[in-house]
């Protein structure tokens, strides 16, 4: 167990529907931050990667056991690069087209992820993997259909390349020994602070109260507590459990932009997001009853 928690502090159900809760709160969030799409990613990245830091060595017994494993593993560094890049990637995509096209983009991520497998983890391709391809091509088509009318073609290729990466970050953590997936988020999120440095000390950009308080929550509790939460409550769920709690973020993560801000999801991006989210879900079930049950590996903060 990577933190230690007792187990009736809160049933793992409930922790990772206040982990999905939190994930899709991050395209508001973005939204009403008036600043460099990568700014805020670096100043996310930086505060969260403090966050996690910090709460390793105050609940763990051994904070730092099996770093050097995973130092010496390729699949750490590939992890932390793929899904600095997914951060990123979705910050920048939140800025140039509509966040209801941004997370429905990225949660076809499963699907590639399976795709990438059989490449990197040389796993037999199964019908299900095919099925959900196809259904996510046609998502995809139907969303892509609009972008070129809307002018947020170049948002919504982002966003879909956010998704491959997150793939990728997914199988990676899947190649590491037990440490190293907690590993791989602290250092994507030092890599992204990293690259943004210049701008987060560059002194030209000034910030209002509201826009600081947002920041400070995307790192310490968007993106910092919910990778607690989701590594506290993923051990005691099923997969099928988990993935059906986390498919409410690409759901309410345009519900919280829509309220707040007013932005409204083109139609075509409703239709293909829900075409991915049914892609995701019936391929995913098909796994789990054809493998038994087991943990979710795809799902993960933004």
């Amino acid at each position: 167990m990577p933190y230690v928690f007792r187990r009736e502090i809160l049933p793992g159900r409930p922790a990772v529907l206040l982990c999905a809760l939190l994930w899709s709160t991050s395209g508001l969030f973005i939204k009403l931050i008036d600043a460099d799409p990568f700014f805020i990613a670096g100043a996310r990245s930086l505060i969260a990667a403090l966050t996690m830091l910090a709460a390793r060595c105050i609940f763990m017994r051994s904070p730092f056991g099996g770093i050097v494993a995973a130092l010496r593993s390729p699949a750490f560094w590939v992890s932390g690069i793929a899904y600095s890049a997914t951060m990123t990637s979705f910050v920048v995509a939140n800025k140039l087209t509509a966040s209801a096209n941004v997370i429905l983009l990225q949660y076809s991520a499963p699907v590639w992820a399976a795709l990438l497998s059989i490449v990197l983890l040389k796993e037999k391709p199964r019908v299900e993997n095919w099925i959900a391809l196809a259904l996510v091509l046609g998502g995809l088509f139907i969303i892509f259909h609009g972008s070129f009318s809307s002018g947020s073609l170049a948002g919504d290729m982002i966003a879909l390349a956010s998704g491959v990466m997150f793939a990728l970050n997914s199988v990676c953590m899947r190649m590491q020994k037990d440490s190293g997936p907690a590993y791989s988020l602290l250092l994507s999120n030092t890599i992204t602070a990293f690259f943004a440095f210049p701008l987060l000390f560059s002194g030209k950009l000034v910030l209002s109260l509201p826009e600081s308080g947002a920041i400070l929550f995307m790192g310490t509790v968007q993106i910092g507590f919910a990778s607690i939460l989701y590594a506290y409550g993923i051990k005691r769920v099923s997969a099928f459990a988990a993935l059906i709690i986390a498919s409410i973020e690409p759901v309410l993560n345009p519900v919280w932009v829509f309220v707040v801000t007013g932005e409204k999801p083109a139609l075509n991006a409703i239709s293909g997001g829900l075409v991915i989210v049914f892609a995701v879900v019936f391929s995913n079930m098909l796994k789990i009853r054809g493998r038994g049950t087991g943990r979710a590996q795809e799902a993960g903060p933004s």
